[in-house]
């Protein structure tokens, strides 16, 4: 099939002088022709397809011819979860957390003062939720606004997502290092020829992801305290674990020892935060289940536990043989009221708690020292 484009045109001076100077024989209209062969998509199942090419190889016109590309507008008076008011407020929870939109106090934001990161990924968020059952989700400019790091993450992300819903999303970029990310199951590109190419080659997995570990000071929990659902105060006595990605900060670990009289050798993850340029990409469980290993070691000998209200690490966990439901795991906590002051800003909320029930890992012990002990060598 050729989309063919043709405008007449309104001759002045101006081009007169490219007819004389360029030698352009046609003077009453512009034509452009764009290939596109997109039949073959009926032929199998799919969820994801892109279309490749260049500024002004004709993406848009194709998307345009498939369908009605959605145009969103959020109410910028309202916090962003509240623009989802289709879905259940969990559901949109779990929306934002999917598109890898995590940070929590990111909700609760008007859209105008989120970053351009965060915009796009709520904009996706929007599209892919508010789609009818049947209907293509159409995406033009794919990444094109934003650092490619965010770029990559977000794909992983979206993609995720899609399939699991059984959506059908068919996205323009120029961009073809979204790829391995994206796992798209075909690509047409207008530059050659417009023809439907399968992509099983693409379906093997995304790229693998190198990340550094470094014991840090409780400073470095700046970096990362606003986008945590919890206060952004910190016990500096607590232990503190960056990871980074191609030395960029990524994500931050905080644990802690608690001991009692019950349960010895005792530990907890008291914070798990993954940056919002690197959301999506299941990160935080990685990092997680990274410290729960070094702290229970190459013996077995500590046990760690961890609580959350994030839904996506939740789930994970949920569904995980190396973390084990507690007696606390989903049950609703009641406001705590008295003289106990370690209470008194206990809140009613439903938490994932489990108990960290893998192999433990030896050789990090230098991670764990006390920082003090560190700080002296």
């Amino acid at each position: 099939m050729i989309i063919e484009l043709k405008s007449k045109i309104l001759n002045d001076k101006y081009t007169e002088y490219v007819y004389n100077v360029f030698d352009i024989q046609n003077k009453e209209e512009s034509i452009v022709n764009i290939p596109m062969t997109l039949g073959e998509a009926r032929t199998f199942d799919w969820n994801i397809g892109i279309i490749l090419g260049g500024s002004g190889s004709g993406k848009t016109t194709i998307l345009n011819q498939i369908g009605k590309i959605k145009e969103v507008k959020f109410d910028l008076e309202k916090p962003l979860i509240s623009n989802f008011d289709w879905l259940e407020p969990d559901e949109a929870t779990m929306v934002l957390t999917s598109m890898g939109l995590s940070s929590v106090p990111t909700w609760l934001r008007p859209f105008h003062l989120l970053s351009n990161g965060e915009k796009y990924r709520a904009t996706l968020a929007y599209m892919v939720s508010s789609a009818k059952e049947g209907e293509y989700i159409l995406i033009d400019e794919y990444t094109s606004v934003v650092d490619r790091d965010v770029a990559k993450a977000m794909s992983f992300a979206l993609q995720k997502y899609i399939r699991r819903e059984n959506k059908r999303i068919i996205l323009a970029s120029c961009h073809y290092d979204i790829l391995e990310w994206l796992m798209p199951d075909w690509t047409c590109s207008p530059q050659k020829g417009g023809a439907l190419e399968r992509c099983d080659y693409l379906r093997q997995g995304r790229p693998e992801i190198s990340l550094q570990v470094s014991r840090v000071e409780p400073d470095t929990w700046n970096i990362f305290k606003e986008h945590h659902y919890l206060t952004s105060n910190c016990n500096k006595g607590f232990g503190y674990l960056l990871f980074e990605w191609q030395n960029k900060p990524v994500g931050i670990v905080v644990y802690k020892n608690q001991p009692n009289g019950y349960i010895q050798n005792s530990f907890g993850l008291s914070r798990t935060v993954v940056l919002p340029d690197y959301q999506g990409m299941g990160i935080g469980s990685k990092i997680s289940e990274f410290v729960a290993k070094i702290i229970r070691g190459e013996n077995n000998l500590n046990r760690v536990f961890t609580k959350t209200i994030n839904p996506a690490l939740g789930e994970y966990r949920e569904k995980s043989p190396l973390w084990k439901p507690t007696s606390k795991n989903k049950v609703y906590r009641s406001d705590i009221k008295g003289k106990n002051k370690r209470y008194k800003h206990t809140v009613k909320r439903n938490s994932y708690c489990h108990e960290y029930i893998g192999d433990g890992l030896g050789g990090y012990e230098n991670l764990l020292k006390p920082i003090n002990e560190m700080r002296n060598e």
